[in-house]
């Protein structure tokens, strides 16, 4: 049979942790293996990047969606179960667990259209018959992003505070502030003010030094009293930079704050931060590498 596509894999992948067990991803797709009955041909074949098998790219894109629209939970990397509302929906006896099926669960509605205005969603659905080539692939790569970005910020919710301050650090150091790891790892969390989460230098040299906060928060909205609080303890120390990062968002009181102080901070909210992270390759790796070309009319001009 033809390798299945991602939609197909989600009811069976479902009914696999419907014993409540918890599963490894490794001994699911095994499983899955033997539901389709693929040739040999068939799990090897690799996308045209070549970086990775097709029917595993599919399986985790099943799992993704599965995992956003609340049907199974994340226990540890690489190990997941099923969820109260999973175990419902086999109660129902679906034929097929589709994304107009997962549809009617909120949260898959708010992953699929997190930050995306209508008009935005109505161009990428129509972009396979109305875009040119080179617009579809732009839209794929978007769309590939957003997903990404949503997926980020819900792995970083589900880890400890700690790990989040860590993260912080890392992406700093990349981004070119604190000289090494290890010397912005021991400013994290070591200044003991309420305000204060730790202090990075701003280049390697250590000409200025920039004070942080990072708040690892679900859902809350960070409110002008918390930006506040930050100010006056960068007052304390006499400091001129703040940087506050957060994996939920600001108010407009807060962003309004902010523009009119002194001091300045820089307010980097979960979508900002996932972005960050993308670009400077923190908690992502690359699966391939695309250029796109197109004909140098000069090289076919004769002289």
């Amino acid at each position: 049979m033809a390798i299945p596509d991602f939609q197909s894999v989600m009811l069976p992948f479902l009914k696999i942790a419907g014993d409540q067990k918890e599963h490894e991803i490794g001994e699911t797709r095994d499983a899955l293996l033997d539901y389709f009955s693929l040739s040999t041909e068939e799990i090897n074949e690799l996308l045209p990047s070549g970086r990775q098998k097709i029917f595993d790219n599919r399986i985790g894109w099943a799992r993704t969606y599965l995992k956003k629209s609340g049907l199974i939970e994340y226990t540890k990397r690489g190990v997941f179960r099923i969820t109260g509302k999973g175990l419902d929906v086999l109660k129902q006896n679906p034929s097929e667990i589709n994304i107009d099926f997962l549809m009617q669960f909120p949260e898959f509605i708010e992953f699929r259209e997190a930050k995306r205005d209508k008009e935005d969603s109505k161009l990428i659905s129509e972009a396979q018959d109305i875009n040119t080539p080179e617009e579809s692939f732009e839209y794929g790569y978007q769309r590939l992003r957003h997903d990404l970005a949503q997926e980020l910020l819900s792995r970083i919710k589900d880890l400890s505070p700690a790990f989040f301050e860590k993260l912080v650090v890392e992406l700093l150091v990349k981004m070119g502030y604190g000289g090494s790891i290890k010397d912005a790892g021991k400013a994290i969390g070591k200044s003991g003010d309420g305000g204060i989460d730790g202090i990075i230098k701003e280049d390697k040299l250590g000409l200025d030094i920039i004070y942080i906060q990072a708040k690892r928060w679900d859902s809350n909205t960070v409110g002008r009293p918390e930006i506040q609080k930050f100010a006056g303890a960068l007052q304390g120390y006499r400091a001129k930079k703040g940087v506050f990062i957060t994996t939920s968002s600001f108010s407009d009181e807060a962003l309004n704050y902010v523009s009119k102080i002194d001091n300045k901070i820089v307010l980097i909210d979960g979508d900002q931060l996932t972005q960050l992270m993308m670009d400077f390759d923190i908690g992502v790796s690359k699966v391939a590498t695309y250029d796109l070309k197109k004909v140098d009319s000069d090289y076919f001009t004769e002289e």
